[in-house]
C-alpha cells in the first residue's frame, strides 16, 4: 500500500520490509488452504509465525523512528506517520486471529505465536492468541504501543546509562592527558638536572685540576723560599765558607774589628 506523504529513508525502508512481510504472509495463508498434509500445513505456519515476529520487530523500529523525527516533522506528517503505524499494528493483529483459527482446525495450540521474552510475569504464545480474538481492534492497538512504550522506555533508559558511561570516559581520559603532560614536564625537569649535574661534575673537575697546579706551585716556592733560608743561615754561621756564592742584594757580615786607642802621652808614629 503505498502512503501519500513523504517518509524519511530510514521509515521508508522499514515500511517497506513491512509490507513485503505482510504481503508474504498474505500469500502464505492462501497457500495454506491448498495444503492437504497436516505437517506440511504445521511447518507453514511456522514460517508465517517468524514473519509475524518480523514484523512485530519492524513495526517497533517504526515506532521508534517516528519519535526521533517528530520534533523535525510538521504536526500533520506525525499523525500521518502515527496513523500508518497503527494500521500495521492493526493488520498484523488479523493475521494473528487468522493463525489463531488454523491453530485451532489443525489442533496444534502449542507453537509459539511471539517470541515475549522469558519470565513467569511474561504471557505465553497460547494466551497471546486468545487476547487477540478477544479483544477489539482498538485494544489490540492500544496494548500493541503499550509493548512498545514500555520498549522505548528501557531503550531510553539504556540510552542514559551508555551517556554516563561516555561521560566518565571522557573525564578518565582528560584526567589522564593532565597526568601525562605532567609526567612529560617532569622528564624534562629530569633532563635539565641531568644536564645541570653534568656541568656541575665537568666543572668540579676543572676546578680539582687548577687546585692540583697551585699546590705543585706553591710547593716549589715553598722549596725555593727554603733553600734561601737555609743559605743564608749557613752564610751567616759561617762566612768564611767559599763554597757558597754570595747571595745577590745580601752584604756579607761585616769582619770583625779591633779598636785602637792612643793613651796619654803616646801617639803613633
Amino acid at each position: 500500500m503505498a502512503t501519500s506523504f513523504q517518509m524519511s529513508p530510514q521509515l521508508e525502508q522499514i515500511h517497506g520490509e513491512t509490507r513485503d512481510n505482510f504481503r508474504a504472509i498474505a500469500n502464505g495463508f492462501q497457500k495454506l488452504d491448498k495444503i492437504k498434509d497436516l505437517n506440511r500445513q504445521s511447518k507453514q505456519l511456522e514460517e508465517l509465525t517468524e514473519k509475524m515476529r518480523e514484523c512485530k520487530r519492524l513495526i517497533k523500529e517504526f515506532d521508534r523512528e517516528i519519535k526521533d523525527e517528530e520534533g523535525r516533522n510538521p504536526p500533520e506528517v506525525n499523525k500521518q506517520l502515527n496513523d500508518e503505524k497503527q494500521s500495521m499494528i492493526k493488520e498484523l493483529n488479523s493475521y494473528v486471529a487468522l493463525r489463531k483459527t488454523y491453530m485451532n482446525t489443525l489442533g496444534n495450540k502449542k507453537v509459539e505465536l511471539f517470541d515475549m521474552g522469558a519470565g513467569a510475569s511474561e504471557p505465553t504464545a497460547q494466551e497471546n492468541v486468545q487476547l487477540a480474538s478477544e479483544l477489539s481492534n482498538q485494544e489490540l492497538i492500544n496494548a500493541g504501543t503499550k509493548t512498545m512504550d514500555e520498549t522505548d522506555q528501557a531503550i531510553e533508559r539504556s540510552k542514559q546509562v551508555v551517556h554516563q558511561t561516555i561521560e566518565v570516559g571522557t573525564q578518565t581520559a582528560t584526567t589522564l592527558k593532565g597526568q601525562t603532560e605532567q609526567m612529560g614536564r617532569i622528564v624534562n625537569e629530569l633532563d635539565s638536572i641531568q644536564f645541570s649535574i653534568k656541568k656541575a661534575s665537568q666543572l668540579v673537575k676543572e676546578i680539582g685540576r687548577q687546585v692540583a697546579t697551585d699546590k705543585c706551585i706553591m710547593l716549589f716556592l715553598l722549596l725555593i723560599v727554603c733553600g734561601v733560608i737555609a743559605i743564608i743561615v749557613v752564610k751567616i754561621v759561617n762566612p768564611k765558607n767559599k763554597d757558597i756564592r754570595d747571595i745577590p742584594g745580601l752584604a756579607p757580615p761585616a769582619p770583625s774589628r779591633r779598636l785602637l786607642y792612643v793613651r796619654t802621652g803616646q801617639h803613633f808614629d
